[in-house]
This record gives C-alpha cells, sequence and structure tokens, in this order.
C-alpha cells in the first residue's frame, strides 16, 4: 500500500502563504525545492505551538534533524497562488518523530504537494529527544492554530 492509498491523516495545524514570484522558475512555477522551505516553516511553527522552539531544544542540547524525506508533487503553484501547509506531528518510534504534511493551494483546495517528514534528537551526539517532547508529542496537540 502507498501513502496515496492510506487514509488522510487528521492534520493539527495549518499555517496560509503566498508564493512570491522569487521562488519561481523559467517555467512560472514554484521551483520544486521552495516546497522545501514552505514544509519546514509549517514545521517549526507546528512546533511552536507545542512550545518548543529549535534555539531553546539547541540551548538543551538536543538538534532535531530529518533522517528521511518522501515528498509527491501533484501539481504546481505559480506566483500569487495562496496556499496552505497542513502538518500533523506524531511519534514514529522511540527516537524518532514524523511529520505528515500536505500543502493545499487556497480558494480551491487543490492538493499541490504532500510529504512524509521523518526525524530524530541529536543529543551528545547520540539519537535522543528531551522528555518534555517526547510527552508532547504523545499528548493531544494544543488548541491553538489546530485545524
Amino acid at each position: 500500500m502507498t501513502r496515496e492509498d492510506a487514509a488522510a491523516p487528521e492534520y493539527d495545524f495549518e499555517i496560509e502563504l503566498e508564493v512570491r514570484d522569487y521562488e519561481c522558475d523559467l517555467q512560472g512555477v514554484v521551483n520544486n525545492a521552495v516546497y522545501l522551505n514552505y514544509l519546514e516553516h509549517a514545521r517549526h511553527d507546528c512546533l511552536h505551538r507545542y512550545g518548543f522552539t529549535f534555539a531553546d531544544l539547541h540551548r538543551q542540547g538536543c538538534d532535531l534533524v530529518v533522517t528521511r524525506l518522501e515528498i509527491d508533487y501533484r501539481a504546481a503553484l505559480r506566483p500569487g497562488d495562496r496556499f496552505a501547509v497542513r502538518t500533523l506531528l506524531r511519534r514514529a518510534s522511540r527516537l524518532r518523530f514524523a511529520f505528515d504534511q500536505e500543502i493545499r493551494r487556497r480558494p480551491d483546495g487543490q492538493l499541490m504537494v504532500s510529504a512524509l517528514v521523518i526525524g530524530t534528537g541529536v543529543m551528545n551526539g547520540r539519537p535522543g529527544m528531551p522528555r518534555d517532547l517526547r510527552e508532547a508529542m504523545d499528548a493531544d496537540p494544543p488548541a491553538a492554530g489546530a485545524v
């Protein structure tokens, strides 16, 4: 079974953005690498809503890193398009977390990108995450920013 066949996850967070001209290539569509920036911005926002920032985690001795990213490009965004990035943070294993994400164009809701991002924390050179981050992933998501 592929990710496309699986039931769509219930997303916890959503941010809305707009395509800027300089993010597009000569064909007039968003460059494929730019979607990675949109997705990362949404992941940072999602973690912030849980009460975590990358800077605070680093000061605690934990750096979050992406270990795998799977992305399906469905359709292209163009200059001026407004879109929503929807995100779900979940625990993937004892030491790994996952973000299920999608980008949908506004106002028609067309699916443009779907992605699965897997990562882990690195503490003192070894895989690990602070207890409060693990507990946050196991708890219900915060209400602020809910979809």
